[in-house]
């Protein structure tokens, strides 16, 4: 199944909440996940706080950086479990 995020917000330490389609809420962490070329640069507090979801309800940052949506509604589901 897809989940489209319908809402991001940027806390501390590099950490996004996140509200999906179906009204599920959680929280990811992104610092220790931030390598690479297109991701490294979101490294900077400035440049992540610019997060964005785009049309097909991913996440995405104007360096062209973006994260599916599947993917993170998975961890926020499993984590809740945890």
């Amino acid at each position: 199944m897809f989940h489209r995020v319908i809402q991001v917000s940027v806390k501390p330490d590099f950490v996004l909440e996140l509200t999906f389609e179906d009204h599920t809420q959680g929280e990811v962490c992104l610092k220790d996940r931030l390598f690479g070329p297109v991701f490294e640069p979101l490294r900077d507090p400035e440049i992540f706080a610019q997060v964005e979801i785009d049309h097909f309800g991913a996440i995405c940052w104007p360096n062209g950086a973006d994260l599916d949506p599947s993917v993170l509604y998975e961890h926020v589901v499993s984590s809740k479990l945890n």
